[in-house]
């Protein structure tokens, strides 16, 4: 088994060596892939460095120090708190919050979407707090992926960043697409109107966007140019969103009518409020951009959780406050499910505001991108720094310190889809896999604080892992129970949530904490990432079968890659010799030269 300590084999390259460069070196410089009777043999030695592999776990030292040298030049610490919070403004604030919003609101959750907002913010705010603490303790590029391979292994730690890179490119198309029905609805066209009709091919495929794909390649080359320069341009447009959010505030409310509330408050139930909750949470997403940005951030202990707590805390106020104003200006079953404040605000007499809020949603959408550029390539970044994917997409630029290779290759995959796919098409893909993520932090962090290797006594463990299992195990009943026919009945509620309030209780008062926090610490331990794992496995129990069926098909494909490539590029990353005295020696230098900035 390979030690806490592995780094992998240094970068190949010199300080003299191009960046520009392209050869089978770069891509599979690990002894498995030299040649294909190579391969057959690491094929056949699947197994035990399967078992290998699931059984290691990284480092904080080596996720935030000795791999940096495989990247041949740093990224550059340029980033505040105040960087950081208006980079979690502009990548949470997107599209969402004025498209969903009407939809949950005359569908699933009426005058109580304000509720919905809160709920799904309120676990979005718990995994926040867990976020900043891990990114304060292993401030590396990886972000949940770095987090999940120090504490929960290799194997985890993949399948969390293949599902967060499958997102991040399906939603950067949706994105994309969306870009160009709001610029059309802008300039008074329909939305279908600035694209492509292909008849030949199949429906949902058969409007192509190359207007998507401009944007998404624009915002990608801005983001390679630097994130001091990124940071600014999103910083100029945050404070453009603001105003617009403002003007929507202050309209709605001006046209406030408390009648719209009435006859009922809850017109779908508490199961409808919380269906609404899991697909607004997509309104959420992207806050977990900011903790990959750790990297680059001056001062990480203080300035990630002040950026992250305090984005997501006035990002929660903001959206409940502009559900709020909707369902004020309009009965729920009058409002549009497709075009809500616009509509909303024509009723009102307001015609021409529907031109406020497509300027709105472009900007959110715009931001939401160039954020998502940013994040997205750090956590390629890091995988490819540990050879689960091609070394060649951890090369950061010497002039830009950005990683543009792996930039290039999210963008890539996002424009493909974004060129061919319908929105409906990619509407398929839900929150699933956030939620996922999100959880496995949360229990990455109790393990954090509750198991240290070679430290923690045998009766300890068996101790910490029975209460964890009892969370899990209570929270995924009472998600089940929720959504099962037994849902109007009390008892199950009781029994379930006993079981909760035991295993986090437990963990309180008997298991002891092996770890304490050097910096920021999450408040309330073991209580709140307790919680955090409840609340995103019982949204995730609110999404339909369809989201299920795409998880497993996606995770069987990751599987699939990580049997074929990534077990043997990691295993040989850990066990070539001398390979982690000598990653370790490369990064000292890197250090003294200037190259790589120690954390």
């Amino acid at each position: 088994m390979a030690s806490a300590a592995e780094g992998g084999e240094p970068a190949a390259a010199g300080p003299g060596r191009r960046y520009w460069r392209w050869s089978k070196g770069d891509f599979f410089p690990e002894p498995s892939f030299r040649s294909w009777r190579t391969y057959g043999g690491a094929l056949l030695s699947t197994g035990p460095r399967l078992r290998d592999r699931v059984t290691s776990r990284s480092s904080e030292a080596v996720e935030a120090g000795t791999l940096l040298a495989q990247s041949e030049n740093p990224l550059r610490r340029c980033l505040s708190w105040v960087d950081l919070a208006f980079l979690g403004f502009g990548s949470v604030v997107g599209s969402g919050v004025f498209v969903l919003t009407g939809q949950e609101a005359r569908f699933d959750a009426g005058p109580a979407i304000p509720l919905a907002y809160a709920a799904a913010g309120f676990s979005a705010l718990l995994s926040s707090f867990c976020y900043a603490e891990l990114a304060t303790e292993i401030p590396s590029a990886g972000g949940s992926f770095s987090y999940l391979r120090v504490e929960l292994g290799d194997l985890a730690a993949f399948l969390a960043a293949g599902n967060i890179l499958l997102e991040a490119v399906v939603g950067a198309a949706g994105l994309g697409r969306s870009w160009t029905s709001y610029l059309a609805a802008l300039i008074g066209r329909d939305s279908d109107a600035l694209r492509i009709h292909v008849p030949a091919l199949a429906d949902g495929f058969n409007l192509l966007d190359p207007i998507a794909v401009v944007v998404l390649c624009a915002t990608s080359a801005l983001a390679v140019s630097g994130a001091r320069l990124t940071s600014t341009i999103n910083s100029i447009a945050s404070v453009v969103g603001i105003a617009i959010i403002a003007f929507v505030l202050g309209g709605g409310f001006a046209h406030f009518d408390a009648a719209n509330l009435a006859p009922s408050f809850f017109p779908f139930g508490a199961a409808g409020v919380f269906r609404a909750a899991a697909v607004v949470y997509w309104s959420y997403t992207g806050f977990d951009m900011v903790a990959t940005m750790a990297e680059e951030t001056k001062n990480p202990g203080r300035d990630v959780p002040l950026g992250l707590i305090s984005s997501m805390s006035a990002i929660t106020v903001v959206y409940c406050a502009m559900s709020l104003a909707l369902v004020g200006m309009q009965r729920y079953s009058e409002i549009d499910a497709n075009a809500a404040y616009s509509v909303a605000f024509a009723a009102a007499g307001m015609k021409w505001a529907r031109y406020v809020v497509a300027l709105g949603a472009l900007k959110g959408m715009t931001s939401g991108l160039l954020v998502g550029a940013l994040g997205q390539a750090r956590y390629t970044t890091q995988i490819a720094r540990t050879h689960m994917i091609p070394p060649y997409f951890a090369l950061v630029h010497p002039k830009t310190g950005t990683p543009i290779y792996a930039t290039a290759a999210v963008t890539l995959g996002a424009a493909c889809v974004a060129l061919f796919s319908s929105l409906d098409v990619l509407a398929s893909v839900s929150s699933i896999s956030t939620l996922f993520i999100f959880a496995l932090v949360a229990v990455a962090l109790l393990v954090r604080r509750y198991y240290v290797a070679g430290a923690t006594s045998p009766a300890q463990l068996r101790t910490f892992l029975a209460f964890l299992g009892l969370i899990l195990v209570s929270s995924i009943g009472m998600s089940v129970y929720y959504n099962s026919g037994y849902a109007r009945r009390w008892p199950g509620y009781v029994v379930f949530g006993a079981l909760w309030v035991a295993g986090t209780g437990g963990l309180a008062l008997c298991a002891k904490q092996q770890r304490a926090p050097k910096v920021y610490g999450v408040p309330l331990m073991p209580w709140l990432p307790a919680m955090s794992v409840a609340t995103n496995l019982f949204l995730m129990g609110s999404l339909g079968s369809l989201a299920y069926m795409r998880f497993g098909i996606c995770t069987a494909a990751m599987l699939v890659y990580y049997v074929l490539f990534g077990v043997h590029a990691t295993y040989d990353m850990a066990h070539s010799e001398g390979q982690a005295a000598s990653a370790a020696d490369a990064a000292v230098d890197g250090v003294e030269q200037g190259k790589i900035v120690p954390v």
